[in-house]
């Protein structure tokens, strides 16, 4: 009959040693490889296959190394671990380390039978991945089963790359251009959702009646909602307006995946509150119904938001953790390497004689067509009102863009009411900070009111063509004049144009006009989603390949498809405001792609170009800009220009132009008879909306989560999995011992790059799996960075890249066998003599089990962990005096000061092998007390909701292995020479 074996006890089969999980039978275990991950879980049945109870065998004092071996075998050993014992269960198996700060919304998420967010940091924080260590967690923790990420179908690409990069979350897009092809891979009846536990998902597509009915029937049990302000409307909003409307289908359809009270639910928003209070409340409603009726004055009130709530601002993080949250440990305390300057200009131009011709006249055309439209009726005169602001901003834009408008028919031509054609022809004129909609926005929009432009528009486009070039186009002139003193500087500036045609434009007027190493690429809605990072990615190979050559440099053009969503600061620190948008929001968006969380430049440069004599230019930036910038360094937050605001600069500056033309071009556009009033109201509306935004900012700051408390559980991660230094020590100093070529450039971002031809042959094979075998066949240089942004053929320096998995597999493997061949970096022994110590002193790695029984929704849930801890202990075992923790830990930086004699060494490290078993009763004492600190680390996390801590365990598994054993010794006194001397 064979043995019962218990959840956490280590048995042996196939030729190796397994983990017992819970999950086992008597007829079937369910066995994890010691220190394996879930992937490499199996089956074995004992009748048919030979199981016997296991021990994992002490050091030999035949295995002797230097004094880098405890550490490289404690850090191989925590790389390894896929299981850690504390309570965020998804820590070590995702490859970022999370900033302080980003933890918060994840304790506040594990405070709630349910979990329902609405984390509204600021951009460039890092919202998708503060969801993502959700949503990982939850999964993990068998909270959640199933996943959707609702967004905008530009960032479906990126939302899919960063959940598998960064959280192995293998989510499968669900778009209008997909969805045909995931329909056909259906069984009968059966739902896509169903099929595809985790999925992302365009929201205008989902929203439509055919498929809203069929994601909301297979709704998953987590849903992420990017961009959520988008999803509501405020109570009073224009009914026949494009954007309230699509949000009103959007909020109906959230609305009923909220109504699930078990469904979890994130909803991200940089911009929660746009001064309207019952847009801002009916957010609040899909969080939780009672947040939308809640009072908010009362201290009661904004205690109750804050549990679901969670807006901070960079200045909140940039410096999260310090002394005055109760850190003891200095390298705790957590700076955020966000750009500490933003260097701003506005640069005028002139236009050239001809192009001021040009414009002149079409001008005069738009203002006579106007005048004849408004006598035609109120749809006529809408339509011609659209086509001459179309008109107006392509002229402004490039003459390639007024080209191509001037030729092309107007969409609202086709609207059959004044209504619709407003619907139409808004779009291209609004900016609107609530319109979502990038896609196809670049594309320049017609002038024309007929399927062929006139005579006099085909004239103006044959002018307007003529002008291309910096001869005739003193914007581009300009514009080559500010990127070459860019990049003398060292930057890699991106331009931001309004239209697909003037990216274009500038793109081949460009091209070998900044220099032979500078490399040009454009990136446009022409081109779907992923072949805009691609186009990026390309961009930035193309300058690597150039190797360490400063004078190469990056300048990607591009249009406002680029300017939600896509990080873009590893390759570029500079923005040029090519057309001037007509929200400054747009331009917050646009900057915010650069000057972000991992920027390493500390100054990110910003050039705004603008027409001081095109009568369009000026005006905007007169009454918008310089008022959002003022507010901006009034109160130290961005508040978005209300969407009427907006609309009514915007007319007034067209009916100011076409009414005054170029002679009134130098008139104050406020001296203007009839607008005084309507900008002293445009003044209040926008000032309220800023003290509204301010107060919001202060009143429901995030207050539920206190610092210390994050403190402490970052100090609980980084003592049971290391952080990211430790990974990139370890794997620099594993490589050289393994013979790697490595090769560290003096660049101070702490990357690197090895050749692996000399390593062992197995790790040459491991590293060729996930890097490709061209690349270690041919003994190429591998890049390691720093960031997780990598790409292909290249690794990065955190503990879950499959490249550094290999790397610590293969020296734990070594370590662990003694008859390895070729190089092993850790050893399970070593003695060092050194002035650190003043008694002799014995550090042990060990190595723990538990078994968790953790309370879910859905009942108990059963898990074995693994946790590494380091002990040491002074003089001989068996009147051992045991150091804390700390000066454990601390014995891992200590270096050899004196030779140890061979014979001195094994009878050093033989006495402390045989004295093992008298510690044994000390091991499972530290085993008991670290099971109860980890069941009180997870009560701690999730203690305001006793419900989903009753029944929670935390059992060690004995015995604990002993997996390194090394000897400190102090050198010799002058008047001792014996080893045993120095130990008394």
């Amino acid at each position: 009959m064979s043995p019962t074996y218990t959840a956490g006890s280590l048995v042996a089969a196939r030729g190796r040693e397994w983990v017992v999980l819970p999950e086992s039978a008597p007829d079937m275990l369910v066995l994890r490889p010691l220190g394996g991950s879930e992937d490499d879980i199996a089956a074995v049945f004992p009748s048919f296959e030979e199981v016997r109870p296991a021990e994992f065998a002490a050091p030999s004092p035949d295995d002797l190394g230097d004094q880098r071996a405890a550490g490289l075998l404690r850090t191989a050993l925590r790389i390894g671990f896929r299981s850690g014992a504390g309570p965020f269960r998804s820590l070590a198996s995702i490859a970022v380390e999370p900033r302080a700060y980003q933890l918060v919304p994840l304790l506040m998420a594990l405070r709630q039978r349910t979990v329902r967010l609405l984390i509204s940091d600021d951009v460039g924080i890092g919202k998708t991945v503060e969801a993502g260590l959700i949503a990982k967690e939850l999964l993990a923790q068998g909270e959640a089963t199933r996943l959707a990420v609702l967004c905008s179908p530009a960032l479906a690409e990126q939302w899919q790359a960063e959940l598998r990069e960064k959280f192995g979350i293998d989510a499968e897009l669900v778009l209008a251009s997909t969805v045909s092809r995931l329909e056909r891979n259906l069984e009968l009846g059966q739902s896509l959702f169903d099929k595809h536990p985790f999925t992302i998902i365009s929201t205008d597509f989902i929203k439509s009646t055919r498929h809203r009915e069929d994601f909301v029937k297979h709704c998953p049990d987590l849903v992420i909602v990017d961009e959520a302000h988008t999803c509501v409307a405020a109570d009073d909003a224009t009914q026949g307006g494009a954007s309230s409307a699509t949000n009103q289908l959007r909020y109906e359809l959230l609305r009923k995946v909220s109504a699930d009270a078990d469904r979890h639910l994130l909803l991200l928003t940089a911009t929660p509150h746009s001064g309207k209070e019952s847009a801002f409340r009916n957010l609040l409603g899909l969080v939780r119904p009672e947040l939308a009726t809640l009072d908010l004055e009362t201290p009661a009130g904004r205690a109750k938001l804050a549990e679901h709530f969670v807006a901070r601002k960079r200045a909140d993080v940039r410096t999260y953790l310090t002394k005055e949250d109760g850190l003891t440990d200095d390298s705790l305390i957590e700076r955020t390497a966000f750009p500490s300057d933003r260097w701003t200009k506005d640069e005028p131009y002139k236009l050239t004689p001809a192009y001021r011709a040009l414009l002149d006249d079409a001008i005069a055309y738009a203002a006579d067509r106007v005048h004849a439209a408004g006598e035609q009726g109120k749809r006529e005169a809408r339509i011609a009102w659209w086509s001459v602001i179309a008109l107006l901003r392509s002229m402004v834009s490039s003459p390639a863009a007024a080209a191509q408008t001037l030729k092309t028919r107007s969409e609202s031509a086709t609207a059959r009411t004044a209504h619709e054609a407003d619907v139409l022809g808004s779009p291209v004129a609004a900016d609107s900070a609530e319109n979502d909609r990038l896609e196809g926005m670049d594309v320049a929009p017609g002038a024309a009111e007929s399927e062929d432009a006139g005579a006099r528009l085909l004239e103006l486009a044959g002018r307007a063509e003529e002008l291309m070039g910096p001869a005739g186009d003193a914007k581009l002139k300009a514009l080559t004049k500010h990127l070459k003193d860019l990049i003398n500087e060292g930057y890699h500036p991106i331009v931001f144009c309004r239209y697909i045609p003037t990216a274009d434009y500038l793109a081949e007027q460009l091209d070998g006009k900044l220099g032979k190493k500078t490399k040009i690429a454009a990136v446009t809605g022409t081109l779907s989603p992923q072949q805009r990072l691609e186009r990026i990615e390309q961009l930035a190979a193309e300058a690597a390949e150039a190797g360490d050559d400063p004078a190469v440099r990056r300048v990607l053009i591009a249009t406002d498809c680029l300017s939600e969503g896509v990080n873009l600061q590893h390759h570029f620190d500079a923005v040029v405001h090519y057309d001037l948008a007509w929200n400054p929001t747009r331009h917050d968006q646009r900057e915010g792609r650069v000057d972000r969380y991992g920027q390493k430049r500390d100054q990110v440069r910003v050039i705004t170009m603008y027409g001081e004599d095109n009568g369009i230019d000026g005006k905007v930036l007169e009454v918008l800009f310089k008022k959002h910038r003022q507010i901006k360094k009034d109160l130290g937050i961005s508040v978005s220009v209300p969407d009427e605001t907006a609309s009514g600069v915007t007319d007034a500056v067209v009916e100011w132009l076409l009414l005054h033309g170029r002679q009134g071009s130098q008139e104050s556009l406020f001296e203007m008879d009839g607008h005084q009033e309507s900008f002293d109201r445009i003044e209040r509306e926008w000032s309220s909306a800023a003290e509204r935004e301010k107060t919001s900012r202060s009143k429901y700051a995030q207050r539920a989560i206190h610092p210390e408390e994050v403190a402490r559980e970052v100090a609980a991660v980084r003592a049971a999995l290391g952080g990211a230094e430790e990974v990139r020590e370890f794997t620099l100093e594993a490589l050289r011992n393994l013979e790697a070529l490595v090769r560290e450039p003096r660049d101070g971002s702490g990357d690197f790059t090895a050749q692996v031809g000399g390593t062992p042959a197995g790790l040459r094979d491991a590293l060729a799996a996930t890097l490709g075998n061209r690349l270690v066949e041919e003994d190429r240089e591998i890049p390691f960075r720093t960031t997780p942004a990598i790409g292909r053929g290249e690794a990065a320096l955190v503990r879950t890249d499959p490249a550094i998995g290999a790397v610590a597999s293969y020296v734990l493997d070594s370590a662990l066998d003694a008859k390895a061949l070729g190089p092993r970096p850790a050893r399970r022994c070593g003695v060092v003599t050194t002035d650190t110590v003043r008694v002799r002193t014995t550090l042990l790695l060990v190595r723990y089990r538990f078994h968790l029984t953790l309370p879910s929704r859905t009942g108990e849930r059963q898990l074995v962990a693994e946790d590494a801890r380091l002990l040491a202990y002074e003089g001989l075992p068996q009147r051992a005096r045991w150091l804390d923790d700390d000066a454990a830990t601390a014995l891992l930086g200590a270096r050899a000061t004196d030779n140890t004699h061979e014979l001195a060494a094994r009878k050093a490290i033989t006495r402390a092998l045989d004295g093992l078993p008298g510690l044994a009763d000390h091991l499972t004492e530290y085993g008991t007390s670290l099971a109860a600190e980890l069941d009180a680390s997870h009560r701690r996390v999730r203690k305001a909701n006793e419900e989903i801590v009753r029944g929670l365990k935390v059992v060690p598994q004995e015995p604990a292995d002993v997996l390194g054993v090394y000897v400190y010794l102090p050198p010799a006194a002058p008047a001792a020479s014996t080893v045993s001397g120095a130990e008394a």
